[in-house]
């Protein structure tokens, strides 16, 4: 096998980056876009002395599995990755990518993974939009959209079936209108420019919060009239904000948040509680999904426990405990951003909520210095996961259950081999569809850790 080497292959399944699968004399060629049981010709474009990779150059038999994606753009865009596989066939390679990352971490422990719960909705689900803004060298006007994969060449989108039509109409509001006001886009080789991203949050009370992220420290009366401009067009804005980022990085939005008009909040509801969300307030992109996950843990608390003490790690705004407060005696919420917790105290108050406590803290230091114990500790940490510190600590100071919420498979069944190793008995991991079209799965793991042993070593 060599480079350009174009070759038949039929696709075996797909890996947990949503590449294909296939093998040429027992040989691994991972391949964009495809999809089990295509039939290929395939051009080899890299070549390792384990792997190799291609692209597609013709189906010459397709899946019985591939559709036509809903996105015309669908493969020039990174974001919906498996949006040509029909939905349903989507959860079962979902529930094989989970299966696949257990037999790489637990290969002899005996755990059946269930099915996916699916997302209530396929279409407009996605309540979180963050598209990159740049400037045309010759015309100067605005593109908004998404970066091609494996480069930072906008995509120009006008419409992207999963996030809202509104979603779609304010982008494209702000690409027409902004040069009326003197707002330029920003030009990344140059570190020149102003306008860097635009992020919307959007709430299934229809209401709407637009940050223009700006290369700047400073901004002018322009930037205000224009948010006057966007809340008179559009009447489910809630507010209009700016994010102060002069910083050349990847990261879209710092710290710094300023409202320019209107409220900085909008509202959002999870079964019957309340919440508050900004700018920069973690919050999952599919609410209607999150219900669920959100559903099936305080069932499971309900049906187990009578009045429970809980410990809800890497909180957020609190979502966890807030959710789970009518079905606990005390809940204890820990989240070491200030202004998530400062949000998520105000959104105690509005909630009534008088028996859950939030602490401003690193989990880690928590977990070691809190001398209290819990009957159930739920840990929703980011991708990265847990360290090994950290769920030593949490088993400490659990005496019942813990429930992992995570929406990375591989972080996930590694945190899960060392809590087993220490004497936890895994009793089920539950996938929910909360990213549609892509390869990510969240996934809900409950973990009896009454028998652990602390004198075990990983």
């Amino acid at each position: 096998m060599k480079i350009n080497d174009e070759l038949t292959l039929k696709v075996e399944k797909i890996n947990s980056e949503g590449k294909g699968i296939c093998r040429h004399n027992n040989f691994v060629v991972f391949v964009e876009n495809a999809c089990p049981e295509d039939l290929l010709k395939v051009k080899i474009t890299h070549l390792t002395k384990s792997f190799a990779e291609g692209d597609i150059v013709e189906i010459i038999k397709p899946s019985s599995h591939r559709i036509k994606p809903m996105c015309p753009l669908q493969k020039v865009c990174g974001s919906c990755q498996i949006q040509f596989i029909d939905y349903d066939y989507q959860i079962e390679l979902k529930k094989q990518i989970v299966e696949d990352t257990k037999k790489k971490f637990l290969p002899d422990y005996p755990l059946e993974i269930n099915m996916p719960i699916k997302s209530p909705e396929i279409k407009g689900f996605r309540h979180k939009v963050q598209v990159p803004v740049r400037e045309t060298k010759v015309s100067k006007r605005l593109l908004a959209g998404y970066f091609k994969p494996k480069s930072h060449e906008i995509i120009n989108i006008k419409y992207c079936p999963i996030q809202t039509e509104t979603s779609d109409k304010i982008i494209d509001f702000i690409r027409n209108e902004a040069k009326n006001y003197q707002i330029k886009g920003y030009d990344e080789d140059k570190h020149f420019g102003e306008l860097k991203h635009i992020v919307i949050r959007s709430s299934t009370l229809n209401q709407y919060l637009v940050t223009l992220v700006i290369n700047s420290k400073v901004f002018g009366e322009k930037y205000k009239r224009f948010a006057k401009a966007l809340m008179e067009k559009f009447d489910v804005i809630k507010g209009v904000c700016i994010n102060i980022n002069p910083f050349k990085t990847n990261i879209i939005l710092t710290e710094k948040t300023i409202c320019l008009e209107g409220s900085e909040y909008i509202e959002e509801m999870i079964l019957d509680k309340k919440f508050k969300i900004g700018t920069n307030t973690f919050f999952q992109v599919n609410p209607k999904s999150a219900e669920n996950i959100f559903r099936y843990v305080r069932d499971y608390i309900k049906s187990n426990y009578q009045n429970p003490t809980l410990l809800d790690a890497y909180a957020g705004v609190g979502a966890f405990g807030i959710v789970m407060s009518d079905v606990a005696r005390k809940v204890v919420s820990i989240e070491e951003n200030k202004s998530s917790v400062e949000l998520g105290k105000r959104i105690l108050k509005e909630n009534n909520i008088k028996n859950m406590e939030m602490h401003c803290e690193d989990a880690e230091k928590f977990f070691k210095k809190e001398k209290r114990q819990f009957t159930v500790t739920i840990l929703d940490p980011p991708r990265k996961g847990c360290t090994e510190k950290s769920l030593e600590n949490a088993l400490k100071l659990t005496t019942d259950k813990i429930i992992y919420v995570s929406c990375n498979p591989a972080t996930l069944f590694r945190d899960l081999k060392y809590l087993i190793n220490k004497g936890a008995k895994v009793e089920s991991v539950q996938p929910f569809d909360m990213f549609v079209h892509s390869y990510h799965i969240e996934n809900v793991a409950i973990i009896d850790v009454k028998d652990v042993n602390f004198s075990k070593s990983y």
